[in-house]
């Protein structure tokens, strides 16, 4: 897979060394100078440039990559880079990091962000994940359909304890993505069983998280 990053700091050198170790081909798109440094990840290709300004995107070559990741610490320009990104190369995938949260409602599809990554949010998933069993913690927005991916830890007395997957009355348009047991993750399969603290990791409209909070037998 192709990847440009734009924005060579901490967070999109960091992003860039787990795409390389995954056998990714990895561009650092860079205006500062002194941000640039070829050493640091040799495997990576560096361009010095504006990723908000257009021609700078067309010397990259952007509409030859499968996805931007806009990564810089100001959100106005990671907005930029993702509609430039979506409007003008039509790149496939399109990942925007939020630095404040209080902007993270304009990281959506009117600005070309198909997924938004929010380090405040997903720090405060995993508290809340961690205290609220039997609630519904959102992990992630996906642009597609307006879908979250969301996490649902099942108190160890559930009524779903010994059912296989294919018996979860699951609400339209929500799949069960992974089961996480201990500390294993399994692929849900049709005769999987339901134990008792499972977590479930599901992909669900908004529209449809109390529905499947009522389906998972929880009290409201």
């Amino acid at each position: 897979m192709k990847v440009a990053i734009a924005g060579a700091g901490a967070v999109g050198r960091a992003i860039a060394r787990e795409l390389l170790d995954d056998g990714h081909q990895v561009t650092l798109v860079e205006k500062r100078t002194e941000h640039i440094d070829e050493q640091s990840l040799p495997g990576a290709e560096w361009v010095q440039a504006d990723a908000c300004e257009l021609g700078d995107l067309e010397r990259v070559g952007l509409q030859d990559y499968d996805v931007m990741i806009a990564a810089t610490g100001d959100d106005k320009a990671n907005l930029v880079v993702s509609l430039l990104a979506t409007t003008e190369f039509a790149v496939n995938r399109v990942v925007a990091r939020v630095n404040d949260p209080r902007n993270e409602w304009l990281f959506n599809e009117d600005w070309g962000v198909d997924v938004a990554v929010s380090t405040p949010r997903i720090l405060a998933s995993l508290v809340e994940e961690a205290v609220s069993v039997g609630d519904i913690v959102r992990l992630m927005t996906f642009r597609q359909g307006q879908a979250n991916l969301v996490e649902l830890t099942l108190p160890e007395d559930t009524p779903l304890a010994g059912k296989p997957v294919r018996r979860l009355q699951l609400p339209r348009d929500v799949a069960l993505v992974a089961i996480l047991r201990g500390r294993r993750v399994i692929v849900p399969e049709p005769d999987d069983p339901i134990e008792g603290g499972d977590e479930l990791v599901f992909v669900a409209p908004e529209d449809a998280e109390s529905e499947l909070h009522e389906a998972m037998n929880l009290p409201v």
